[in-house]
């Protein structure tokens, strides 16, 4: 039996067959110059946004209008695409004064949307799908994961997006003139506490065993920026505060990941993922950028300084990611790391790309596609970690480590974190990586799988915000 063409599709929903043929007649066959694709192709994606726009919200459409509402998105996905293939840089050089300016990738989404209508979703479509649970959205950011694929993948405009992202954001002055005055810093979710030449940057999220979510992305990001750059500070300690969890209460933990109860409700945007791997965790490893050089580690030089992790309790997701990019881990005895994107169905951020250089790629498939456990005081676990200690000498051995890292001068340090980098993961290759991250990670975080997954091994329905 053969399938049913679009158009029966569509008609089986109960969709206009004048509009129905107005869409497909209104779809380009090709590409062409800029200005005249910019036209056609927006012209098509207004007629299927007024298409989808016929059918029922998702939570309330049967089988024949589901089928043709994932039609009418795939159609119009593939022409974005296309159209992206041919046009990405000329949008971004429109976008960014043929790369004159910097524009950071949030702020670039919303600028594309009005630039070229229906190539991105914009705020206010955006806005009206954050109210659902993941589950009921239609997924109108994954044409921000196209376009940010497809910007990333273009070798002139993806550095200068990488470029742009590594830069300090501008609300993080105000905030390292309060840490200049008082000596800490609190950013709610993220505190900062000077303890003599070194900075100790800790994640502050309670209830939530320390988890990433979209209320402690920009205040890491800020602490990051404010810790690289205080110029009272030689090396920055990473730690998680204690938790409220009956069964850690009072303990510290480093944590937990991103949080699932967030996710599954809808509250994590799609943009969280490639603005974290973009910003915060990139300005770890590379270090924050001087607007007249791209940190390449070559032609130009960001500002940076070295790195320590402390775990306490375990490492999980994103956590265990961070500690990838991290110059020395310091682990509690007690403590383990997992890797759990094959039971949430998402892709663990730069994992693929830099786990199979600590731990080899059997172990690294491992622990990615297997969620395989790796206790840190284990074979394994001492291959990520570079010291294990009890976990009641956490403090004391943070600061003997703290102690013999600069004791030789920050110069050193930071000249031999610039030539390990250079061998392991120039610049280019971390963007050719997001690239693909930035596509595949917007498709897995609309995916039923998705939800699937986190019910069967979360009992995401049964939580709460």
């Amino acid at each position: 039996m053969s399938r049913p063409s679009t158009s029966e599709l569509l008609i089986s929903a109960g969709l206009s067959s004048r509009a129905i043929a107005d869409w497909i007649a209104a779809e380009p066959s090709g590409v062409s110059d800029f200005a005249s694709d910019r036209r056609d192709y927006s012209k098509y994606w207004s007629a299927s946004a007024h298409l989808l726009a016929a059918l029922p919200r998702k939570p309330a459409r049967n089988d024949a209008e589901r089928a043709a509402a994932e039609a009418i998105l795939s159609a119009a996905r593939d022409a974005r695409d296309r159209f992206l293939a041919a046009h990405a840089r000329a949008v971004y050089d429109e976008l960014t004064a043929a790369r004159m300016r910097f524009v950071r990738l949030e702020e670039l989404i919303w600028m594309a949307a009005e630039a070229v209508p229906g190539l991105v979703p914009t705020r206010q479509e955006v806005a009206a799908e954050a109210k659902r649970d993941q589950r009921d959205k239609d997924g109108v950011e994954i044409d921000q994961g196209l376009f940010t694929s497809r910007v990333l993948a273009d070798e002139q405009a993806g550095l200068h997006l990488c470029h742009a992202m590594l830069l300090p954001r501008e609300d993080s002055a105000e905030s390292a003139v309060r840490l200049a005055a008082d000596g800490a810093l609190d950013l709610g979710a993220v505190r900062l506490e000077r303890h003599g030449r070194a900075l100790h940057l800790i994640a502050v999220n309670a209830r939530f065993l320390n988890a990433e979510d979209d209320t402690t992305l920009d205040a890491m990001e800020i602490a990051t920026d404010v810790a690289t750059l205080d110029p009272g500070s030689d090396i920055i300690v990473m730690r998680g505060g204690p938790v409220e969890h009956p069964k850690y209460r009072d303990r510290p933990i480093f944590g937990a990941g991103i949080n699932l109860t967030h996710l599954y409700r809808g509250a994590i945007p799609y943009l969280w993922f490639p603005r974290r791997e973009l910003g915060y965790v990139h300005k770890i490893f590379r270090g924050v950028a001087r607007p007249d050089a791209l940190p390449d580690d070559v032609s130009g030089f960001g500002i940076e300084k070295p790195w320590v992790a402390a775990v306490d309790t375990f490492a999980i997701g994103g956590h265990c990611q961070i500690l990838l990019a991290m110059d020395y881990v310091i682990a509690a005895a007690d403590a383990f790391m997992t890797l759990p994107a094959r039971k949430e169905g998402i892709i663990p951020g730069l994992a693929n790309l830099r786990l199979p250089r600590f731990v080899g790629d059997r172990i690294a498939r491992q622990a990615i596609q297997y969620e395989r456990r790796l206790p840190c005081d284990s074979p394994e676990g001492r291959l990520i970690c570079d010291e294990i200690v009890a976990p009641q000498d956490m403090a004391v051995s943070i600061e003997r480590v703290v102690g013999g890292l600069t004791s030789a001068g920050a110069v050193g340090a930071i000249g031999n974190r610039r030539g390990l980098r250079v061998g392991q993961e120039p610049i280019d290759v971390f963007r050719r990586y997001v690239s693909l991250y930035a596509r595949e990670q917007a498709y897995c975080h609309f995916s039923p799988a998705l939800i699937a997954n986190l019910e069967r091994n979360w009992d995401a329905q049964n939580r709460k915000m």
